[in-house]
């Protein structure tokens, strides 16, 4: 852990937050500035299986020295956790098992409807928006929670 992963501004931890948005076949990437106002996203990572995408996650965490890690709660419509969200939280727990890091949920239910707005909207083709949509999402998801940590 780095040093300003202890240091508060106004009771919040400094450092960077990796925000994921978890698909079957891809996971979406996010960033935070090490004082957690901006994100930005990072390369879509194409799922392999469980081993190698913690491995890689991992490598991330420690390039950009990320001190907590955001995933994205896929709730129903009525709030109620379904079996996505038993994947995610399974998923989360291995994460910090693997990097000794907090990990965080954070609800997630329209950030993909919303990146696929915004894309449609771009006027981007169909195929550079599928590519972009689970990155996008990720860059939502986690400006969601970071607007949160400022109120």
């Amino acid at each position: 852990m780095h040093a300003s992963g202890g240091r508060t501004i106004k009771g919040m931890n400094q450092g960077r937050v990796l925000a994921l948005d978890l698909g079957k076949r891809r996971i979406g990437l996010a960033l935070s500035d090490e004082l957690g106002v901006t994100a930005q996203g990072l390369e879509t990572l194409q799922r392999t299986n469980i081993r190698e995408d913690l491995a890689r996650l991992k490598q991330i965490i420690e390039e950009h020295r990320v001190t907590r890690i955001l995933i994205g709660n896929p709730l129903h419509m009525s709030g109620q956790e379904g079996r996505q969200a038993e994947h995610a939280r399974d998923f989360g727990a291995r994460l910090a098992s693997a990097t000794g890091l907090p990990v965080e949920f954070w609800d997630e239910r329209l950030t993909t409807v919303e990146a696929q707005r915004v894309l449609r909207q771009s006027g981007i083709s169909i195929e550079k928006r599928a590519k972009a949509v689970d990155r996008l999402a990720a860059v939502i998801l986690l400006e969601s929670y970071l607007d949160s940590r400022h109120l």
